[in-house]
């Protein structure tokens, strides 16, 4: 596999202009820290010979598992700067039914070993909403979590998909998804106890620092063009988006007989403005209406003005300098919002 996507950026080394170089690169997509970092190290090189680098960030997601003292320090000197790390939860029985390979101390073990070994910046993974008769639960994961200071923080609410573990025992009556009412609760507990740590939410999902902002997913939000290689990943070059096939051995037939397993999804004029508004109302950032009529000659102000004063008046938003953003009250209903001022 690791052949097969050192292949592929060969192949598209020319898919991103000449005249951006790169300068974040992200090792997730699922579990990269099994790899050893000789493998990992590949990819690096390939990267380094094939694009111009002038790197500002390279963030690694790890299992805390996967991740002992040796391998910290190899990582450290390949360059990996940021760890992303899945904690999830600092209760095992909740990890245990998440069916986590890792348990809470060893959580905290990794989490001492990576400050050790000298990562200045961790972000640490956290899902809400897991059943229970009341908040304790989350509130003393929050607590855990701030007791280990880090850098940056994301936290995701669990969902459960059909063809999941939890979809079966959803279907079978052996497990009941919490309320909505419940799940909003915990994103409401999760943005006052970091705002009250000194945190900055800027993203529906993420926290930071100031100053610990994950570059690599802020220019996701921004719109900057990215490259994605291997089994399912994304990609964007400013104009079109597209993604690789989802299957490993489809992925590695079509590339190791000279083929592409990438696809070019088609993005409507009307698409790229909706997907604007959606991926920047999440952000700290908000939607810049100015930039928005510029580029498209959508005058979102104008066409949606009762609309706009109606979420005003709600508290939902606020409008400030042409710029459309969330309040707290408002992030709770991000995707309703979007979806409204779509076009």
């Amino acid at each position: 596999m690791v052949d097969m996507i050192c292949l592929e950026l060969v192949k598209r080394k020319d898919y991103l202009a000449k005249e951006d170089p790169i300068e974040t690169i992200y090792f997730g997509g699922g579990t990269p820290s099994i790899l050893p970092v000789t493998q990992l190290q590949k990819i690096w090189q390939t990267i380094q010979d094939n694009f111009d680098c002038k790197l500002k960030e390279a963030t690694l997601e790890a299992n805390p598992d996967d991740l002992d003292d040796k391998k910290l320090s190899e990582l450290l000197n390949l360059g990996i700067d940021r760890l992303s790390i899945g904690i999830q939860s600092f209760h095992d029985s909740v990890l245990k039914f998440y069916n986590r390979s890792h348990n809470a101390e060893e959580s905290l073990n990794v989490i001492n070993k990576a400050r050790n070994a000298g990562f200045k910046t961790l972000s640490m993974d956290l899902i809400y909403g897991f059943p229970h008769e009341d908040h304790g639960l989350w509130k003393k994961d929050l607590e855990a979590t701030l007791e280990q200071n880090p850098e940056h923080i994301s936290s995701y609410c669990l969902t459960v998909e059909p063809k999941t573990v939890l979809g079966a025992w959803e279907k079978k009556g052996k497990f009941k998804e919490s309320s909505e009412e419940f799940q909003a609760e915990q994103f409401e507990i999760l943005q006052q106890y970091l705002k009250e740590a000194g945190y900055i939410q800027y993203e529906i999902s993420n926290f930071a620092k100031e100053g610990a902002f994950s570059m690599h997913n802020s220019n996701y939000w921004k719109g900057i063009p990215y490259l994605g290689v291997g089994p399912g990943a994304h990609s964007y070059d400013g104009q079109h988006r597209g993604h690789n096939l989802s299957n490993n051995g489809k992925y590695i037939n079509l590339l190791s007989s000279g083929k592409q397993a990438f696809q070019e999804d088609y993005l409507s004029e009307e698409d790229r403005i909706n997907e604007y508004i959606l991926t920047s109302l999440r952000t700290i950032w908000g939607v810049d209406t100015t930039w928005l009529k510029s580029k498209y000659r959508h005058d979102l102000l104008l066409q949606q003005v009762d609309r706009l004063k109606s979420f005003e008046e709600q508290g939902v938003i606020q409008i400030e300098n042409g710029f459309i953003k969330l309040s707290d009250k408002g992030k709770l209903l991000a995707d309703y919002i979007a979806s409204k001022l779509f076009i």
